[in-house]
């Protein structure tokens, strides 16, 4: 009998697993296309983001969310002396073993749900750049390393896939972000067209495509970057990225088509399409 992925114990690799899967995200398909050792990494570095970013979305006080997340960094720090408690950070010693996973990048994904926890509202273009560089770039860092490419193209990658990937998620959430008291869209580029740094205000506001127009065209500049530097790396080792690449960029499309007038309105990509999108970027 061969050894389980990552030689983690098979019960951890089951509980991180379960994490992945309660979650009812497309990710967990996602990764099929990863060999087992680097698909279970990748669960693992899931299950810590959506552990963190379950703190920072907690409606107790940030008094006790706080602490929480500076736990966390502690766990993280732990993992580099060898040391872990529970299942995700078993799995995650092991994956940090094998594919030189980097501290600094969970340290950052961490500094991001910080700045989630305190509820971002109109921030500066540096701040917002700063914020998806955390919240999703340090995700992409870890993620190429696990998908087996460590290589400066494939930190590029990272770099704008992250946030062509975040700032699609900012046009798509603007209403549920704005029912918590969040509003990610620019400080610069809501006041040149005069519109309150003001959540649900802003949401109403005639002038709001104009931003939202903005916010696109810097994530699609950030998609075409993020597929010119995937030509320098491993063909095999990027099959995940150029799969969320396709299928984010997909979403993107369908917002723009959508328009802005009606931010609440849910946007999905039909079965056919994620499918289409699965042969032409993941299986191809």
């Amino acid at each position: 009998m061969s050894a389980p992925p990552l030689n983690a114990a098979q019960a951890d690799l089951d509980a991180v697993e379960g994490v992945v899967r309660a979650a009812g995200t497309s990710f967990y398909r996602g990764m099929a296309v990863l060999p087992p050792a680097r698909r279970h990494a990748m669960y693992a570095v899931y299950a810590f983001c959506r552990m963190v970013d379950d703190i920072a979305d907690d409606p107790a006080p940030l008094e006790t969310r706080q602490p929480r997340l500076e736990e966390w960094r502690g766990r993280i720090a732990g993992l580099y002396r060898g040391e872990a408690s529970d299942p995700v950070t078993r799995v995650l010693r092991q994956a940090v073993r094998e594919f030189g996973l980097r501290q600094v990048d969970f340290e950052a994904v961490i500094d991001g749900m910080e700045m989630d926890a305190v509820a971002i509202v109109a921030p500066g273009l540096a701040e917002l750049d700063l914020y998806c560089d955390r919240v999703a770039a340090a995700v992409g860092r870890l993620s190429v390393r696990a998908f087996g490419d460590a290589s400066p193209a494939a930190d590029e990658v990272a770099f704008h896939l992250g946030r062509a990937l975040q700032l699609t998620n900012i046009l798509r959430d603007l209403a549920e972000d704005a029912a918590r008291g969040r509003l990610y869209l620019p400080r610069e580029l809501l006041e040149a067209v005069g519109i309150p740094a003001e959540p649900e205000a802003a949401l109403r506001h005639p002038a709001l495509a104009e931003v939202c127009d903005g916010l696109a065209e810097m994530a699609h500049g950030h998609f075409r970057d993020a597929r010119t530097a995937m030509s320098r790396c491993d063909r095999r080792a990027m099959k995940p990225a150029r799969l969320m690449a396709g299928m984010y960029g997909a979403i993107l499309a369908r917002l723009r088509r959508r328009g802005w007038n009606q931010p609440g309105l849910p946007v999905k990509v039909p079965k056919w399409q994620k499918m289409w999108i699965a042969l032409r970027y993941g299986l191809g």
